[in-house]
C-alpha cells in the first residue's frame, strides 16, 4: 500500500478521508472482481466514523483525478471503482497487514541498501521515493543511502517515479564488527514505532473485553454488533497507521518486551470478530454496480 496515496505519515489515528476511503474500499471492493459502489454509499459509510458528505465528495473527486478510482453514471447515481493502479495500493497493503504480518522472526541475516543522488530542484521526487522507502521497511542509514532488513524488491517503486538512472540497489550481511542492535536504534525511532503499537494496543483491547470469541458464532457487542461496518472501517484505518512506519526489523534484535506482537494479536481478534457481520451489513447496505 502505497504511503502517500494512503496513509500521511504525520496524521495519526484519527486518518484524512482518503485514507479511510482507500481502506474502504480494501474491504468492501478489492476482492469482489468489477465491483462499483455508489456514491451514497460511500458517503454513507465514511459517515459513520466521522466524514463529513462534503469532504467525502471533495475527496473522490480528487481520487479519480489521481487515478485512484474510476467513476461511471448509472441513471442519476455516480459509481465508483478501484483503477489497476489503487488495486496494486491495496494488494500490497493486504499483503503487508495478513501476509508478512508485523513480527520477523524468521530475518535471515540479509540486508537491502539502497543509495540515490536526486539534484536539489527535485524536492517533491526526493519526499515521494522516501515516503515510498519507508512504507517498504527502509531507514536512513546515512542521508543518501537507506537500508531494509531481509530482500526488498523496490524495482517497481523506482521505475514508477522515474528514478532508475538515480538509485543503486545491493544485497549485503553485515561485517561482524558492525553492532546491529546499535545500527537499528541510529536508524530507525523505535520509540516511536513502539509507542504506535501500544497505543492501538490500549484502543482497541476494550472491544475484546466485552465481547465472546468469534468461534462462538455470535455477532454482538461494541466491536462488531452495534456497527460492524464502521469499526471495521475504523480498525483498518488505524492498524496500516499504525505499521506504517515499522520496518519489521529482525525480532532478536528488538527489545524483549516489544509491543508488535501482542498489539497484532488485538487486531487480529477484532477483525476476525468485525469481519462476518461487516460483510452482512455491506451486503445490506451497499449501493453496487458492475464495472463497464
Amino acid at each position: 500500500m502505497e504511503n502517500d496515496d494512503v496513509l500521511d505519515p504525520a496524521e495519526g489515528p484519527q486518518q484524512r478521508p482518503q485514507s479511510l476511503m482507500l481502506a474502504f474500499f480494501g474491504n468492501h471492493v478489492l476482492e469482489e472482481g468489477d465491483l462499483c459502489v455508489s456514491s451514497g454509499s460511500v458517503i454513507d459509510v465514511l459517515g459513520r466514523v466521522g466524514v463529513g458528505e462534503q469532504a467525502v465528495r471533495s475527496t473522490l473527486t480528487r481520487m479519480v483525478n489521481r487515478g485512484l478510482l474510476s467513476r461511471q453514471r448509472e441513471g442519476r447515481r455516480m459509481y465508483f471503482g478501484l483503477t489497476p493502479h489503487a488495486r496494486r495500493v491495496l494488494e500490497d497493503g493486504h499483503a503487508r497487514i495478513w501476509t508478512r504480518g508485523a513480527v520477523d522472526d524468521a530475518w535471515d541475516g540479509t540486508w537491502t541498501l539502497l543509495g540515490f543522488s536526486l539534484p536539489d530542484s527535485w524536492k517533491s521526487r526526493r519526499h515521494d521515493l522516501r515516503s515510498r522507502l519507508t512504507w517498504s521497511g527502509f531507514g536512513p542509514l546515512y542521508s543518501g543511502l537507506w537500508i531494509a532488513p531481509g530482500e526488498v524488491d523496490v524495482t517497481a517503486v523506482v521505475e514508477e517515479l522515474g528514478l532508475s538512472d538515480h538509485v543503486k540497489v545491493f544485497r549485503a550481511r553485515a561485517a561482524d564488527l558492525t553492532d546491529i542492535d546499535q545500527m537499528i536504534r541510529d536508524t530507525w525511532d523505535l520509540e516511536s514505532i513502539a509507542a504506535r503499537y501500544t497505543s492501538f494496543d490500549a484502543r482497541w483491547t476494550p472491544h475484546l473485553a466485552s465481547e465472546p470469541d468469534a468461534g462462538s458464532g455470535s455477532g454482538s457487542g461494541s466491536g462488531s454488533g452495534d456497527d460492524p461496518i464502521g469499526t471495521r472501517l475504523r480498525l483498518v484505518s488505524e492498524w496500516l497507521w499504525t505499521i506504517r512506519t515499522d520496518p519489521r526489523l529482525p525480532a532478536r534484535h528488538l527489545p524483549p518486551d516489544w509491543p508488535a506482537g501482542p498489539a497484532q494479536e488485538t487486531f487480529r481478534r477484532v477483525a476476525a470478530r468485525t469481519e462476518e457481520p461487516a460483510r452482512r451489513m455491506a451486503r445490506e447496505l451497499l449501493d453496487t454496480a458492475r464495472a463497464r
